[in-house]
């Protein structure tokens, strides 16, 4: 029952913020209502950490169902909305008083927000890949509003180009979920005789789609795979259809970029870890272990040239996001238990550690009405709690101990090794080390660069500081104390190996 109740507030309570926002209208009062649905999807992770620990497995009528995957990412999704809904609080109230939006954008940003923390809630917790496919169809619309809140051309342009790629990829998406439908529906044996016998949409059913993966014929469900992998990996940001990406993140306000880049990329890929448990039943490990490779290191080395290059913090984030996802990707192709627990906490720390970062450039934007690193010099000097928040953010998304990417990162490449992927584990480790160098001398300039003296101060106020803080302390507690979450993460990993 608890579970159950666990599972209905992380989806309901967001929408009731939203609802209560466009009632109100954007105010305070609607503001600390998206941060109290945040607080209410993280305490809903929490509980069902608490009772899934064991490896149970609950079912929410049946429509959801939660298990050690679905808690861990309902934990990121709360603690990263937490920071996000906070911070754009005062973001918000600095956008309007600079008249870089009016009062009716700031209320479509206050109902939007919450209801894209509402369809991430329902994609981790679907029990069914149906709805799981709508919950993220739902995401995309409603970040297509968020991206282009500012209604300059640069932000219409990234939210055409949003829209457009990621409906490509949500329709072979739905194209792969269709045909694993029909595979299910038409399974030999007591598994097709059930699922063609749920009415209910039971051949989408997770729990029946795994029970029964051997009995799917495996022409038809390695074609609804590749689809189902070039679809979510479009969401996901994997290249080649990585191209809205960054666009999109560096158009968007700063809070939208800390949950895109920091939540939805993740919430897309642990849908493909679904999927990758079905396809490895069905077609063994090596048939999506294959595509998961080539796309995580092409995707680790586009990311890491476009670092070099690049000249917008903003878009220097994003493209680190891009590297990240690509150690997600060739992550859960080693697929053993250490290298799937590791890239679960990867997701929790690099959610924390972006958002950081991305709430920080958000005022540095509004400060200097500009992203590109050569107008921002100097942060530490001319703010020492926004130049430490920078810093302790890029810390964290470089590695470093005590912060929870080192191990995560470390636990990832052990787990490729004891896979026996030791040349794309040696691909992988070049990239990342590319892109280490690149961000460590863009962020560094950023930070410790010579400042223009008539550039502005940049203290913060009590209020706009307050998230940071808890954004750094969350990272720093992560990354020392993470033993809480070894036996919840284990577990993930084990259901996830079978």
């Amino acid at each position: 029952m608890i579970t159950t109740a666990a599972m209905a507030a992380a989806v309901l309570a967001p929408l009731v913020a939203a609802m209560f926002t466009a009632a109100v209208g954007w105010r305070p009062i609607a503001a600390w209502s998206s941060v109290a649905a945040s607080l209410a999807i993280l305490t809903s992770g929490i509980v069902l950490a608490a009772n899934v620990g064991a490896g149970h497995v609950y079912a929410g009528g049946h429509l959801l169902r939660a298990d050690a995957l679905a808690a861990v990412m309902t934990i990121v999704i709360g603690s990263v909305g937490t920071l996000a809904t906070w911070g754009s609080i005062t973001y918000l109230d600095a956008e309007l008083r600079h008249g870089h939006t009016t009062p009716a954008r700031a209320r479509t940003y206050g109902i939007l927000v919450p209801a894209f923390l509402a369809a991430m809630a329902l994609a981790v917790l679907a029990g069914n890949l149906g709805l799981t496919w709508v919950a993220v169809e739902a995401t995309t619309i409603a970040t297509a509003f968020l991206v282009g809140h500012r209604r300059t051309r640069a932000s219409l342009e990234a939210t055409w180009k949003y829209v457009i790629i990621c409906s490509v990829g949500i329709a072979l998406a739905f194209l792969g979920t269709v045909i694993l439908y029909f595979a299910s529906v038409h399974a030999g044996g007591a598994g097709g005789a059930a699922a063609a016998g749920g009415g209910d949409g039971g051949g989408l059913d997770v729990d029946t789609l795994t029970a029964n993966a051997t009995h799917l014929d495996p022409a038809v469900t390695r074609l609804a795979v590749v689809l189902l992998l070039l679809g979510y990996g479009t969401k996901a940001g994997l290249a080649p259809f990585h191209t809205w990406l960054a666009d999109a993140h560096s158009q968007a306000p700063a809070p939208v970029s800390a949950l895109m880049s920091g939540v939805l990329l993740a919430v897309a890929f642990t849908t493909l870890l679904r999927v990758k448990v079905i396809s490895d039943l069905a077609l063994g490990p090596g048939f999506l272990r294959t595509g998961l490779l080539i796309m995580g290191l092409g995707t680790l080395f586009v990311a890491a040239l476009l670092l070099v290059a690049q000249r917008d913090y903003k878009r220097m984030l994003a493209y680190s996001s891009l590297e990240h996802m690509g150690l997600l990707a060739v992550a859960a192709a080693a697929g053993t238990e250490l290298a799937i627990a590791a890239l679960l906490l990867h997701v929790l720390a690099h959610g924390l550690g972006k958002s950081v970062l991305f709430l920080s450039a958000g005022h540095l934007q509004l400060a200097h009405g500009s992203t590109a690193i050569a107008d921002v010099r100097g942060v530490l000097a001319r703010g020492p709690l926004l130049g430490a928040a920078w810093a302790a953010g890029l810390f964290a998304l470089l590695g470093f101990p005590p912060f929870a990417l080192f191990a995560s990162e470390v636990g990832m490449a052990r787990g490729a090794a004891d896979a026996k992927l030791a040349v794309p584990l040696a691909a992988a480790l070049v990239a990342v080390v590319i892109a280490f160098v690149a961000l460590t001398l863009h962020g560094g300039t950023l930070l410790l660069g010579s400042a223009h003296p008539e550039q502005p101060s940049l203290r913060l106020s009590a209020a706009a500081a307050a998230p940071l803080v808890a954004g750094v302390v969350a990272c720093v507690a992560i990354g020392v104390v993470a033993t809480p979450l070894d036996h919840l993460l284990t577990t993930a990993a084990r259901l996830l190996t079978p």
